[in-house]
């Protein structure tokens, strides 16, 4: 998909409970929901095939070759060289429901779990050029991309 998704569905937001920011960014989604929001013929990408796109767009550069070219902060812009189109949608923290970072990281969930509590995530920073891995609890709010079966 060449933009984050935006499928209201139980375990959904928009950033800041704002429709605008779902026009925006698409939307954040918990890991089970992410699991389930993809439409028919699509899925959420495990972490293999996000390394294989990652190694496709430049390796450590990456994050610069798949970023938006507008809508990041402070000059983070991307050049969008491959019409992935990257926003940084922020993200939904579990805990208390808040909102943060958009403008700064685009997060985005990975199909691939780690533990029964935790799952591997993608991560784009409005100040470097690469895409990070790390993992955390299924119930934070991240964007989703869907890729075609």
């Amino acid at each position: 998909m060449a933009e984050n998704l935006n499928i209201k569905t139980d375990g959904s937001w928009c950033y800041d409970n704002r429709e605008s920011n779902c026009d925006k960014y698409g939307r954040l989604y918990n890991w089970n929901a992410a699991m389930r929001a993809c439409p028919s013929g699509w899925h959420l990408p495990a972490r293999q095939e996000w390394n294989d796109l990652v190694k496709a767009a430049g390796g450590n550069k990456a994050g610069k070759a798949l970023k938006s070219s507008s809508g990041w902060s402070r000059g983070g812009n991307g050049a969008d060289t491959y019409g992935f189109s990257a926003l940084p949608g922020g993200l939904r923290g579990y805990s208390v429901g808040s909102f943060g970072d958009a403008g700064d990281y685009g997060i985005w969930w990975t199909a691939s779990a780690n533990g029964s509590g935790f799952a591997y995530y993608r991560i784009m920073y409005y100040n470097y050029d690469d895409v990070g891995e790390n993992y955390d609890d299924k119930d934070y709010g991240f964007s989703v991309r869907c890729v075609l079966d």
